[in-house]
């Protein structure tokens, strides 16, 4: 087959766009070998380069595939998605296991299987170096939007989601992240420490401490800033602040916070000056802490009382039940999708979008549940 001379497209293109016809027509079958890429190159009188380059964008495409040292091969029929023909987000989750953003994802795969959006599921394994990959994976592949649950607690925005904003591509983040320009649907953070703070200084305890998600020396922004809502209600109740009472995280990475917890628990158990009540950073760290107070013999509420923040499942069924802040995450992930939605379609739409959290009362405070 001869170049057509008299078509001002990319020669790659042109044997990229024969060879397709041939694999659409049936002339190639799946499994079928390619001729060498010499040989393609001497039928389509171009250069190598350009046979490589049609190869690659085949690839891309899914249309063919390489095996080292044996040739290119058609690519199965089955195997072949044009996700530029389909309505598809992806969602870049950090841990598919993970008991906050697990109840995300399943309020956004309700609500785009109502808008008739596929999803793309991917995660990053608690991996962070992953994160990017995933994302420009995505882009790659044509979804039409991104929801983003950021491994990372920098909270900050990565390069490439700077990128995403930069070029005005249809994403939102559902972690924290403290970007005021960066599309965000999430809680009042500082609010909902102050909540729980003022619920224990309400029911009687004056020396309150507070479990933050700062691992060893290094800040988080996060914690710092349910700490700023932890220290309002102190102040605003002429409670007094004790630094001795500030327990930190030890180890990195949500997957640890249980364990963090527990240890901190341990180190709680065995001191002899601490606080009545304690407000936990998220509830897998306040499940460790009870834990590990309970296995020293103390008790909870009469030793120490505990408040969490994040309302997962697991602190309902806690030996001793777990008041926590809750984070409306059935309506994050609405509100996410309602978001993506309308920037994929062009409409006008507010992309940060903070939440009310509000409070549960369970037997770990002192307090009657309601």
């Amino acid at each position: 087959m001869a170049i057509d001379e008299r078509n001002d497209g990319p020669l790659y293109v042109q044997v990229a766009n024969d060879l397709k016809k041939k694999i659409e027509s049936g002339e190639l079958k799946s499994g079928d070998q390619l001729s060498t890429q010499t040989e393609l190159a001497d039928r389509y009188s171009v250069s190598l380069i350009t046979i490589k380059k049609a190869l690659n964008e085949l690839s891309r495409e899914g249309v063919v595939y390489g095996r080292a040292g044996k040739g290119t091969y058609v690519a199965s029929r089955t195997t072949r998605v044009d996700f530029t023909k389909l309505k598809t987000v992806g969602f870049v989750l950090r841990d598919l296991e993970s008991p906050f953003f697990s109840r995300i994802l399943s309020s956004v795969e309700k609500e785009l299987s109502a808008e008739k959006f596929n999803l793309l599921l991917s995660s990053t394994a608690g991996r962070e170096d992953r994160e990017d990959t995933l994302i420009q994976h995505f882009l790659d592949i044509g979804v039409n939007g991104l929801i983003i649950a950021s491994m990372s607690r920098e909270y900050i925005a990565s390069p490439i989601i700077r990128k995403l904003h930069r070029e005005n591509f249809p994403y939102v983040v559902v972690s924290y992240i403290a970007d005021e320009d960066i599309a965000y649907v999430g809680t009042d953070h500082e609010e909902g420490a102050f909540i729980a703070t003022q619920h224990l200084i309400a029911l009687g305890y004056k020396e309150i401490g507070y479990i933050n998600g700062v691992s060893g020396e290094r800040g988080s922004l996060l914690g710092d800033l349910r700490k700023k809502g932890f220290l309002r209600a102190l102040h605003l109740h002429d409670v007094k602040y004790n630094p001795a009472y500030e327990y930190r995280f030890q180890l990195r990475g949500e997957w640890n916070d249980y364990q963090s917890g527990y240890d901190i628990g341990l180190e709680f158990a065995g001191s002899t000056i601490r606080p009545q009540a304690v407000f936990a950073f998220d509830d897998l760290s306040a499940l460790g802490f009870q834990k590990a107070v309970l296995d020293k013999g103390l008790r909870v509420p009469q030793d120490i009382a505990i408040v969490g923040f994040d309302d997962i499942r697991r602190g309902v069924t806690a030996p001793v039940p777990l008041t926590t802040i809750h984070q409306p995450l059935t309506e994050i992930g609405q509100v996410a999708v309602d978001i993506l939605n309308k920037r994929i379609t062009g409409q006008p739409v507010q992309t940060r979008r903070i939440l009310k959290p509000t409070l549960v009362v369970r037997e770990s405070c002192g307090a009657k549940s309601r």
